[in-house]
């Protein structure tokens, strides 16, 4: 239990934090990065040239700070955040690391302002905040299917889509478990010239495991960007290679019930839809189904046919699907109009377009509606 004299000066620094938050970010991963060269085989550097690992970390003090005094409204995003950090082997021993490094930015950056009071009422705050942590992912890696990352040979790839893969592995050594739709696995890899190892997530595509796990790969060409992980897979994993994945996680997962669904998906966010429209089919075909997915045009659309075999088992589902380089849009007053009510709607994409959707359904105020989201970036995050 922090104290109140604890909690009312970490609410004090809220203000420094809004106009620094970048800022101390920048100088903790710099600093700790300098100092634990290690940690670069667990944090995307990817984010990190990007910023967007910064701006999820900041984001993620900011809250904290501002929920000091309940800070059970974090929850869902401890769980969220606990999730990926077990898929990546974050360990209770990394904490004291991120603690002290970010609290010497705090006061690097803050100088004279970060006062002792301050930086040990921080230092609490982050203990506290740090034990959640640690006791919410030690439930989970209890209930993991294999310890850290095992061996998978590929048997199969496939094009999916302009520039998109799909991947079946199949383990060596460690046995599959029922794999929940919308979860991902983690995949590890050395990329040549690299001088650490590189880990991402990719969303598991169907709950069917008896070839193995599916998963796709779209190669990263966004901005400028070229995505160290997804050209790796493209360009040099083959049928018979092996890679090593830690075991399914996420809590990004579809439930059944009587109200209707929407699955919205962008791009290779249809990943996780895909499989979470196999497991309603089958589990429940007369659910009311809304499939919506945006893609460039046709070639890009992934899944073409897969999704067309699982809407024709649906007995009550429409379906649409938006090309971007036609014109074609989900403007507000179409999803409006075209979406129940009282729907749980699951939505999957890019970090641009998972803030349109989710800012948008959440504009509609429908009492009812439950919207749920996977964007394929970092969300609020502390440290992985």
């Amino acid at each position: 239990m922090l104290s109140e004299a604890t909690r009312t000066i970490v609410k004090a620094t809220v203000p420094a934090l809004e106009a620094h938050g970048s800022e101390i970010t920048q100088v903790f991963y710099r600093n700790m990065f300098a100092a634990h060269p290690e940690l670069l085989d667990i944090f995307n550097t990817a984010n990190q040239g990007q910023g967007r690992q910064q701006t999820a970390l900041a984001a993620t003090v900011l809250a904290a700070a501002k929920n000091i005094d309940h800070l059970e409204a974090l929850l869902p995003q401890v769980s969220h955040i606990a999730n990926k950090h077990r898929a990546l082997q974050v360990r209770p021993e990394h904490y004291p690391i991120v603690g002290e490094h970010l609290l010497g930015a705090i006061r690097q950056v803050l100088g004279d302002a970060a006062t002792p009071e301050i930086l040990a009422a921080w230092g609490e705050a982050y203990g506290a905040i740090a034990d959640v942590f640690i006791a919410t992912e030690q439930n989970l890696y209890q209930a993991e299917a294999w310890q850290g990352f095992a061996d998978f040979t590929v048997t199969e790839r496939r094009d999916i889509g302009s520039e998109m893969v799909e991947f079946t592995v199949s383990p060596t050594a460690v046995s599959l478990p029922a794999v929940r739709a919308g979860q991902y696995i983690t995949v590890q890899v050395r990329p040549e010239a690299e001088g650490h190892l590189a880990l991402r997530h990719y969303s598991i595509c169907s709950t069917d495991t008896a070839s193995g796990l599916k998963f796709a790969v779209k190669r990263e060409n966004a901005d400028g960007h070229r995505g160290l992980v997804s050209h790796y897979l493209h360009d040099k994993v083959q049928v018979g290679d092996t890679l090593k994945l830690s075991a399914p996680a996420g809590d990004f997962c579809w439930e059944n019930g009587s109200h209707p669904v929407v699955f919205l998906s962008a791009g290779i966010g249809i990943t996780p839809l895909l499989a979470m429209l196999q497991a309603q089919v089958e589990a429940d075909a007369g659910r009311e189904i809304v499939w919506l997915h945006a893609a460039a045009d046709e070639d890009a659309q992934a899944f073409k046919a897969e999704t067309a075999a699982l809407l024709s088992r649906a007995q009550n589902a429409v379906s649409h699907v938006f090309y971007s380089e036609q014109g074609q849009r989900m403007t507000p007053e179409w999803l409006k109009t075209h979406t129940p009510d009282n729907a749980t709607v699951y939505l999957c994409g890019s970090m641009a377009f998972m803030d349109s959707m989710a800012g948008l359904f959440e504009s509609f105020e429908r009492p009812q509606q439950s919207v749920r989201f996977e964007p394929f970036g970092p969300k609020m995050s502390v440290g992985a």
